[in-house]
């Protein structure tokens, strides 16, 4: 799923990521998101506010990738994963569903559509619908 074009806010060039290391950024509104480039070329967005320290450290987590079977499915797939800096909860980078809440209440993270264009990282300025919880206030 794709956010509109006039709904995406230029963040920063592609080259001031860093592979597989997060960035702080704040869209218009004065929202905190953490970025990441992945080593596949993929850039994803997710809150900053981790939800369950109630910090604003997501960009400082760990990524990785996480092997998950789907409901009725035979093949397993690789999910790209965010792992807070905190308390270790793991996060699928892609969806923001919780793959391991450590013993606690599942939290899911909101999760910003984002677009490669001209080199610059353009990202949603609103979470993409049915990510994240409703009581979350990043």
């Amino acid at each position: 799923m794709t956010a509109p074009a006039d709904s995406l806010v230029a963040i920063c060039p592609l080259e001031a990521l860093t592979p597989e290391r997060g960035s702080a950024a704040l869209l218009p509104d004065g929202t905190q998101i953490a970025v990441f480039l992945l080593d596949d070329g993929s850039v994803h967005a997710v809150q900053q506010h981790d939800p369950y320290s109630g910090s604003n450290v997501l960009s400082r987590g760990l990524v990785g990738t996480h092997r998950l079977t789907a409901e009725g499915e035979d093949a397993e797939r690789l999910v790209p994963t965010l792992s807070s800096p905190m308390y270790k909860q793991t996060w699928d980078l892609s969806t923001g569903a919780v793959i391991d809440a450590g013993g606690g209440a599942k939290k899911p993270i909101r999760v910003f559509d984002v677009e490669v264009r001209d080199g610059q990282v353009h990202v949603a300025t609103a979470p993409r619908p049915g990510t994240g919880s409703q009581d979350d206030e990043a």
